[in-house]
């Protein structure tokens, strides 16, 4: 099937951001005193915004106050820092190229706060996304239907005309909710076994496959 719009998820589909979360992420406990996660550890805390990522982080039972601060000091460091050890996954600067050539319009949604977004996209990705949307206030976060169908208005795209590209439940939950057709990335955060045992139908192992399942 051929799509009109192409919308991205951003950690562990079009950016292999671990290792940037991972020492964000300790940089912050051990300013707080608290104990340090393995970089597997945060890959299964990510996937539903940076304060779910510090509440799963953090000592079960940890107070309001010092999940606040944390998240703040996680927030400090990685805006600095989001560009460290974070790149592309092979192919994907050179498929999303193809796909806007070929007349696709292109969207990153995400729920990693905005700001980090924006900067990924401006440093990665000058000029091949129509729109890209992070984690705001008064905008629900996926899996809610919401950032997709803001994304999708500012595009001018229908949902029968557009699919969602992720690596995650999370984002295969999104699709769902926002009556999408879902595509996931093996080379994720979670991998091809998890995808599949979520039920996903349609699952890929290189960009360059992304090309002939969307154009």
């Amino acid at each position: 099937m051929s799509y009109k719009a192409a919308i991205f998820d951003m950690d562990g589909t079009i950016l292999n951001t671990l290792e940037d979360l991972h020492v964000a992420t300790n940089v912050a406990l051990r300013k707080n005193k608290l104990p340090e996660r393995t970089i597997d550890e945060v890959r299964q805390f990510v996937g539903n915004g940076i304060r779910k990522l510090i509440e799963r982080a953090v000592p079960a039972g940890s107070s309001e106050e010092l999940i606040k601060t944390v998240h703040a000091d996680f927030s400090a460091y990685y805006h600095e820092h989001d560009t460290d050890a974070t790149a592309p996954y092979p192919g994907i600067p050179q498929t999303i190229r193809i796909l806007k050539a070929q007349g696709v319009k292109t969207a990153v949604v995400s729920n990693k706060a905005d700001y980090g977004v924006q900067d990924l996209v401006k440093e990665f990705f000058p000029d091949l996304f129509d729109v890209a949307i992070g984690e705001t206030d008064g905008v629900a976060k996926k899996p809610a239907p919401d950032m997709v169908l803001k994304a999708l208005s500012v595009l001018g795209i229908q949902k029968s005309d557009a699919v969602y590209i992720g690596d995650s439940d999370v984002d295969f939950a999104t699709a769902a909710n926002s009556g999408l057709n879902f595509i996931g990335c093996s080379w994720g955060f979670k991998g091809r076994n998890f995808l599949e045992n979520l039920g996903a139908k349609t699952i890929v192992d290189s960009a360059e496959k992304l090309v002939e399942l969307i154009v």
